[in-house]
């Protein structure tokens, strides 16, 4: 029983290990953060992983679900959507929608981030490790763990999130994540529920499949970095959103594309962030020194994790 639920233990601590570590935006000298965060992040991934598999879905249907938990965390726990001065950033300042509350660049990029790193990558990852990738990892009992665990993170993030920010979201815009994320859950059981024979046509090698992961998901994030333009940078962002999930959706469909090709595509886009955690400056006090081998160790790690991945993810779809 322990060995076949592994692989979800695995996913719960990987997640925020991703989400937070891997992206430089916790130092090492705060490792013990890893364990009030894997209850959110990780009981989320584990969660979403388990309905899509126990329903027979695919990838698509984790990316629209890795967005309605971005969704939830940014709008609700965090609220960092509508929060002007959410961590004294003022972050919602560029490109600013007074109707919604929110700010066009910022939405974009962190809703980005949780639906393709902190939960879709982790999953493809430790779904290739695992020997049963496609099966269901729980039972009744850990399912309901893990429900528990999530629920108790999503309620210890709002509690902490409350308790250092006077600042609450108002009844319209929570309204309106509500909605939004019945929307997005629709829209993954209609997309696992279509059913289609794979097509012919050729796709990549699996090299250029994790280069082109790497050298999309670096333009995205650089965008970020780069395009001063509030507007311009959002619409680049989503651009490349647009542009990779037509590729993806359309080589995935494909007969030769095998479950390497999607462990190669997460790889090169995970390290993005291993390379991006050099320039990113942590969210808590750490000595350079810390900062940088914090950076390298969890870089290690990543890369140990796509590795095994790779060695053991298969040729078959």
């Amino acid at each position: 029983m322990l060995k076949r639920t592994l692989p979800a233990l695995g996913l719960f601590f990987l997640s925020p290990i991703v989400a937070e570590f891997v992206l430089g935006n916790i130092p090492i000298t705060a490792i013990y953060a890893l364990f009030t965060l894997a209850p959110l992040y990780g009981g989320g991934a584990v969660l979403i992983r388990e309905l899509v598999r126990r329903r027979g879905w695919g990838y698509p249907s984790v990316v629209v679900l890795a967005l309605a938990y971005g969704v939830l965390e940014e709008g609700v726990t965090t609220m960092s959507l509508f929060n002007p001065n959410y961590a004294d950033q003022r972050l919602l300042d560029p490109g600013f929608i007074p109707a919604l509350g929110i700010g066009a660049p910022w939405t974009v990029f962190v809703l980005g981030l949780h639906t393709i790193w902190s939960i879709t990558v982790p999953i493809v990852a430790m779904e290739s490790i695992s020997r049963r990738p496609r099966e269901p990892w729980l039972g009744k009992v850990g399912l309901s763990l893990y429900g528990a665990l999530f629920a108790l993170g999503v309620f210890g993030s709002t509690a902490f999130a409350v308790g250092s920010d006077p600042f609450v979201a108002a009844p319209g815009q929570f309204a309106g994540v509500a909605v939004a994320i019945v929307i997005l859950v629709v829209l993954a059981v209609w997309v696992g529920n279509r059913k289609r024979e794979p097509q012919s046509g050729q796709v990549p090698p699996v090299w250029s499949a994790g280069v082109g992961g790497l050298a999309l998901s670096s333009a995205w994030m650089l965008s970020n970095d780069l395009v001063h333009s509030a507007w311009l940078d959002a619409a680049v962002m989503v651009a490349i959103d647009v542009l990779a999930a037509v590729v993806l959706t359309n080589w995935s469909r494909r007969a030769g594309w095998t479950q390497r090709h999607s462990v190669a595509v997460a790889s090169g886009v995970l390290l993005t962030y291993v390379w991006h955690a050099f320039p990113q400056p942590p969210i808590f006090a750490a000595s350079r020194t810390a900062d940088l081998l914090g950076n390298v160790l969890f870089g290690l790690i990543a890369i140990g994790v796509l590795g095994l991945a790779l060695r053991r993810s298969t040729n078959e779809r």
